[in-house]
């Protein structure tokens, strides 16, 4: 069985607004003990990333021995730290995965206005991805996919569906009508 050191791990999972305020956080390491801890943390990263163009591609750069991958659009600033001994680029795979998914939780609208108003799915979203620091997914298709599935009953309207799921009510409620 391989031991913790050996997997790659994640300490923090950051969505922060285009003023370094909080979005969506999650952390997984206790070198941050205390909210306010926490707090300037992010402060700090944000003030050391926020003049950088990270825009078309995922950024990197090495804070207080921690790897800090970072990508912005439009106003959130995604952000993804491991320690400084981990592979950057599983690093920039979570945190492509975290932005692709909320891009297609948000349909393409991603912004912090809409990031709060489905800030239940967002933080869903970081449940898929990272459990305990462990790296459960990275392909922000499939992230999207287990995030809706957990929000979507068969009893939910057909509008509030996506259309695979509402594929899968309509096939449920003819099987119903042809066996009764």
């Amino acid at each position: 069985m391989a031991s913790h050191s050996s997997c790659p791990s994640i300490k923090n999972i950051l969505l922060l607004d285009s003023e370094g305020k909080r979005v969506a956080v999650k952390y997984f390491s206790d070198d941050w003990p205390t909210n306010s801890s926490k707090i300037a943390f992010e402060k700090f990263v944000f003030s050391k990333t926020v003049k950088t163009n990270a825009r078309t591609e995922a950024e990197i750069i090495l804070l207080e021995n921690n790897i800090i991958i970072y990508k912005f659009v439009q106003d959130l600033h995604f952000f993804v730290t491991g320690g400084d001994d981990e592979n950057e680029i599983i690093l920039a795979s979570v945190v492509q995965g975290f932005f692709d998914a909320v891009t297609l939780l948000l349909r393409n609208n991603v912004d912090k206005r809409e990031a709060l108003e489905n800030l239940d799915l967002i933080l869903l979203c970081l449940d898929e991805i990272v459990d305990g620091g462990m790296i459960l997914e990275t392909n922000g298709p499939l992230i999207a996919e287990k995030v809706t599935s957990h929000s979507m009953d068969a009893d939910s309207p057909l509008s509030e569906q996506t259309l695979t799921q509402a594929w899968a009510t309509a096939r449920e409620h003819l099987t119903r009508t042809l066996l009764k």
